[in-house]
């Protein structure tokens, strides 16, 4: 059997696909797994060994360079790519127009099947024009786990119960070489940007809990310039915490893999600690927390919700269940 996923965005919500990988394998043992991704997030997919063959979409960057021979040569090796195989079922789990004519443009098999969702979630970006390129369009309930979405997708089209935790199918630490910037001790890390303010929590929170940790070690990495500075003032208040430089996406995926604690935002980074299973608090302030709560595992304690950050002292707390727990202590 041969499968293709197409989920090309975001960080998070490509980590909350890969689950839907296992559960393939798991009912279809020997089923060939290939995956359309942007190219940002190709490293983060390759990090799952189950899955066959990566084809990378770089529709931000081709926008740009329509008029340069070396970016339509791109495309066309992307269509080109796309076109190789002919897949028994495709999915698209995004349900966006662009990723409906990504899966219109791949190639079946006979009998094959072109499979996407019927609806959006509460507050999701679907769009119900890429209805146009299924084959089959399943309904989810409204109010679905992000993660659960694509397992149940591909679970009502191939015939089988999800029945299990979600396995993520990435590597554990130890296979880890750790880059120069990264101590050898345990050490905690603040994922404490985002680009929507209102996800924030306070830097008077962050100096509180990480005076706390203290003298653990805290890394503080940053996507931009004012998330840099936020990161410098958080460093200027407290001895234990280390700003970090500008980090790639694989540096970044692997200071959350290798983390001691990691305290974070709603955010794709701190999503992706959680399902490396590292000791995490995740922190909701303006989102809704169902959404995204990494709920597989008691390393993982989930706080606040959309409209109620936590307070500090729920923060301590929670990093107290996890020492408690016998998770690496500060």
């Amino acid at each position: 059997m041969k499968i293709l996923l197409v989920r090309v965005s975001s960080l998070g919500d490509v980590l909350h696909n890969l689950p839907m990988v296992a559960d393939i394998l798991a009912h279809h043992p020997g089923a060939q797994v290939d995956w359309v991704v942007e190219e940002g997030y190709v490293s983060l997919v390759r990090l799952n060994p189950h899955v066959h063959r990566v084809i990378p979409f770089a529709l931000r960057r081709w926008r740009k360079g329509l008029s340069d021979p070396a970016t339509r040569a791109e495309v066309r090796q992307f269509w080109r790519l796309l076109r190789e195989e002919r897949y028994d079922y495709v999915f698209d789990t995004q349900g966006l127009l662009k990723t409906g004519i990504i899966m219109g443009c791949a190639r079946l098999a006979a009998g094959g099947q072109k499979i996407g969702m019927a609806n959006g979630g509460e507050d999701s970006g679907y769009e119900g024009l890429s209805r146009l390129f299924h084959s089959k369009s399943v309904y989810l309930p409204p109010r679905t786990h992000a993660v659960a979405r694509a397992r149940l997708v591909a679970a009502n089209a191939l015939g089988y119960r999800i029945d299990s935790a979600p396995d993520f199918g990435l590597p554990a630490p130890a296979a880890v070489t750790r880059p120069d910037w990264m101590p050898a001790e345990p050490y905690a890390v603040f994922f404490h940007g985002t680009a929507r303010d209102a996800k924030k929590w306070a830097p008077a929170n962050w100096i509180a809990i990480g005076a706390q940790l203290a003298p653990m070690t805290i890394l503080l990495p940053w996507g931009s310039a004012q998330e840099k500075a936020e990161a410098e003032q958080l460093a200027a208040a407290l001895p234990n915490a280390r700003l970090l430089p500008k980090l790639s996406m694989d540096e970044a995926v692997t200071l959350a893999r290798c983390a001691g604690l990691v305290i974070g935002v709603d955010t794709g980074l701190t999503h992706i600690a959680a399902a490396f299973l590292r000791p995490t608090v995740e922190l909701y302030c303006d989102s809704a927390r169902w959404k995204t709560e990494g709920n597989w595992s008691d390393r993982i304690i989930n706080l606040g919700d959309a409209g109620a950050p936590p307070s500090v002292a729920e923060v301590q707390a929670a990093i107290a269940q996890l020492v408690a727990r016998g998770f690496p202590s500060p």
